[in-house]
């Protein structure tokens, strides 16, 4: 009976197709999710939710704005959660990973807060009362919540906010003790932008780990937001390189809102590829980091990235284009998580390159892992060659031979 079941689950397995879209690929290259930010009024365009629906592609959700102070706590005392509810609960509907954010950060502030003329114990005490009602709402539903954001300035002096001038960095512990008061087991992190740079910000954020331990406070894991250039990310060993100066803190670590911005729009043939490499390097070096847990892109379609309405002339920085088609740093991204997951993973470099054309994969049931476009003699080294499902070239350039790797997936090697 034992032995029969057992060959039954295997004949189970078997039988079911390996998916080659971002979040099982990420699952099955070892990390906890591959995820997006959506904002509300985002969920009435019928194509970009046909990506989200896909549980296969997004297994992580966080609101884009909807749970900022502004939002939940207009006046004092006074909650509401009628926007702040609506994407985790499309979250909880799909039973997808939830990352909440944000608690204490400078920016979406109500003006009674950011305005507001306090005590240090004043101050303390809002902090407190937000925290303690927010994350009550959401108690059990977070896998992590973003408690302190961008408490660093660029220049790598400490922000200069309402919580910093009142309380100066006190406030980082207070809203970590008060985190865990409020939900003893959600992940509580710190996050920040331009820490990928390993400069005098990311010494700052280190710093803050350490304040907030030192106070006996719990902390259990530091966001990097990544919100990088094309042809400016830093490589895929020196991206590992700060990842490991958090772990090393005894915490985990995550991107936690992608996106790769070309300077200037449209981007040409060449950029795109170069982005690509830029993806493939982030992405890698969380695969490279034990206690990288996942990796959250910061929207899925550049129709609705927040980038060009910042930096002027900015833009095309997700994975898709805006008519929905996967670019070429979606195939770089699959690519990298594929090769992880079938263990064929190239090991951590200076440099990846996996992309020399622009043109990404179509969707399919098997996994869309060209990482390099094939020619009139054969797919390129490290290209998909096989696999049931594959439709595309079964030969590979001179000297590379297609290897199997597993029923669904084979490599020009």
């Amino acid at each position: 009976m034992v032995k029969s079941a057992y060959i039954a689950s295997l004949l189970a397995a078997c039988a079911t197709p390996a998916v080659g879209q971002l979040h099982q690929l990420a699952v099955n290259a070892g990390l906890k999710y591959f995820g997006t930010c959506l904002d509300n009024s985002h969920t009435s365009d019928a194509a970009l939710m046909a990506i989200i629906n896909n549980s296969a592609e997004v297994g992580q959700l966080v609101p884009e704005n909807g749970q900022k102070w502004a939002y939940v706590q207009p006046t004092q005392n006074s909650f509401t959660y009628t926007t702040a509810d609506v994407i985790p609960n499309l979250a909880t509907s799909k039973n997808l990973v939830l990352r909440c954010h944000t608690l204490t950060w400078h920016s979406q502030l109500p003006n009674w807060v950011a305005n507001g003329s306090w005590t240090k114990a004043q101050l303390q005490a809002v902090i407190e009362a937000h925290i303690a009602n927010v994350m009550a709402h959401y108690k059990g539903k977070c896998y992590a919540w973003d408690v302190v954001n961008e408490a660093a300035d660029d220049s790598g002096a400490w922000r200069d906010s309402v919580f910093y001038r009142v309380m100066g960095t006190d406030f980082l512990p207070i809203s970590f003790k008060a985190a865990k008061a409020a939900d003893a087991n959600t992940k509580l992190y710190y996050n920040d932008y331009n820490l990928e740079y390993n400069g005098a910000k990311t010494d700052r954020v280190v710093e803050a780990v350490n304040i907030i331990k030192a106070a006996g406070a719990p902390i259990d894991g530091v966001g990097l937001q990544g919100h990088l250039i094309v042809g400016s990310t830093p490589s895929r060993a020196n991206l590992a390189t700060v990842l490991r100066r958090f772990t090393a803190l005894g915490v985990e670590v995550a991107y936690t809102e992608l996106d790769i911005r070309h300077s200037s729009v449209p981007a040409s043939s060449s950029a795109l590829t170069t982005q690509a490499n830029d993806y493939a390097n982030v992405v890698g070096s969380c695969l490279d980091v034990t206690g990288c847990v996942g990796v959250t892109v910061w929207g899925m379609s550049d129709k609705y990235s927040w980038v060009p309405s910042t930096f002027s002339g900015a833009g095309e920085a997700l994975l898709y284009d805006s008519n929905m088609n996967k670019k070429a740093a979606w195939t770089a991204v699959s690519s990298v998580l594929a090769a992880k997951a079938t263990g064929t993973a190239k090991p951590s470099s200076t440099t990846t390159t996996l992309v020399t054309s622009t043109k990404a994969t179509s969707t399919t049931a098997a996994p869309a892992t060209t990482t390099t476009a094939s020619s009139s003699t054969g797919q390129a080294r490290w290209g998909q060659c096989g696999g049931i499902g594959w439709t595309g070239p079964t030969t590979c350039q001179s000297p590379y031979t297609c290897q199997k790797q597993n029923d669904w997936y084979s490599q020009c090697l």
